[in-house]
């Protein structure tokens, strides 16, 4: 015989019930799925709210005012985050592009601008042509801009969706992807 069979019934009992207690300890402790991480709080070195930034070029002139809700920036990274963001391309006797999104963040000296959410790119005095997206990249030192997300730009006209574009603002040349769909109505002569 062996000893489990001289324990009596309720000594029994307790030894399953404590194997079963142990086993539910072993196989729930190494679920972390139900654990909330702790949250990460980056503090900020600089912020600002209800701004105007102008950005100069070499030539000490304004190329872009940005307007936002708030700005901060992150030193761990060197990235800047801003809320509700509206920049104004300048050139001198060319259109001003104006460019709006719920959210902007770049890093470093701010050559490459990530933004999301309802974006948008129109002219500044001619607001015909809009070009609308959920995430554009800017990228300030070659004056372009890309995606890979659906893209719809909309004019007087007509409308175009595709999927992803590069544009070139220097060269007023916007180079769409792929599934490129339009309709567009011929204007009429006045």
């Amino acid at each position: 015989m062996n000893a489990i069979s001289n324990l009596s019934a309720a000594a029994k009992f307790y030894l399953a019930l404590f194997a079963l207690a142990t086993l539910w300890l072993i196989v729930t402790s190494g679920s972390d799925d139900d654990e909330t991480q702790p949250e990460i709080h980056r503090s900020s070195d600089y912020a600002m709210s209800d701004f105007t930034l102008t950005v100069m070029d070499e030539a000490g002139l304004p190329s872009r005012v940005i307007n936002g809700d708030e700005m901060a920036h992150y030193p761990e990274d060197d990235s800047t985050e801003i809320i509700n963001p509206i920049a104004r391309f300048l050139e001198p006797e060319k259109d001003t592009w104006v460019v709006t999104a719920n959210k902007g963040s770049t890093q470093g000296k701010g050559e490459n601008i990530l933004l999301s959410g309802n974006v948008v790119i129109t002219r500044e005095n001619n607001q015909e042509i809009e070009l609308l997206t959920e995430e554009l990249n800017l990228d300030t030192v070659y004056n372009t801009a890309y995606t890979d997300l659906p893209v719809s730009i909309k004019s007087a006209h007509g409308e175009t969706d595709s999927v992803g574009l590069h544009a070139a603002m220097k060269d007023k040349a916007i180079n769409l992807h792929s599934q490129v769909r339009g309709q567009y109505d011929a204007p009429t002569p006045d």
